[in-house]
C-alpha cells in the first residue's frame, strides 16, 4: 500500500485572496517543491495564511495542521517571491520544526519567470538560506512560463 503524506500550506497574507490555483495545479502536477513527492499519494489537509506580519497565525496553525495528520508543511511560493521575500520564514522554520516536530518545505508552485527575472535583477535570493530556500521551486524556463 502506498504511502500517504498530508501537508498543510500556509500562504503569506499578502496574498490572502488568492484562490491557490497555482498551488493546487502544481500539487495535482507534482512540480515546483511537489515534485518531491511523485509516485506518492498526497493529502492537502489544511491551507491558510500566516495573518500578516510578523506571523502570528505560525504559532497555531501547525498545532491545528498537526491534530489533522500533517507532517509536512509547506510556505507558499508567495514567501519567496513577494517584494520583498518573507523576512521571518527562516524563524518560522525553525519554530515549527522544534516546537512540532514537522518537515518545512519552502514553496509550492515553480517560481514563475517574471519573478526570477526581477529578482535577479535586484539581487534579492543572494543569501545562503533564500538560495536553500528557493532551491525546490526553480525549474525549466517552459514550466516557469506556464505560471507567469
Amino acid at each position: 500500500m502506498m504511502e500517504k503524506i498530508k501537508i498543510g500550506i500556509i500562504i503569506c497574507d499578502r496574498y490572502s485572496t488568492c484562490a491557490g490555483g497555482k498551488c493546487l495545479r502544481s500539487l495535482t502536477n507534482r512540480e515546483g517543491a511537489f515534485a518531491r513527492y511523485k509516485g506518492m499519494e498526497v493529502e492537502l489537509a489544511g491551507y491558510t495564511t500566516c495573518s500578516g506580519c510578523p506571523g502570528g497565525n505560525i504559532e497555531y496553525a501547525p498545532e491545528e495542521m498537526k491534530k489533522n495528520g500533517v507532517t509536512h508543511i509547506h510556505f507558499a511560493t508567495g514567501f519567496l517571491v513577494g517584494y520583498p521575500p518573507c523576512p521571518h520564514m527562516e524563524h518560522f522554520e525553525q519554530f515549527i520544526k522544534s516546537k512540532y516536530g514537522m518537515e518545512v518545505i519552502f514553496g509550492t508552485h515553480p517560481i514563475p519567470e517574471k519573478y526570477l527575472k526581477t529578482h535577479s535583477k535586484l539581487n534579492t535570493w543572494n543569501t545562503p538560506f533564500l538560495q536553500r530556500a528557493i532551491s525546490d521551486t526553480m525549474t525549466d524556463q517552459t514550466t516557469r512560463l506556464n505560471y507567469d
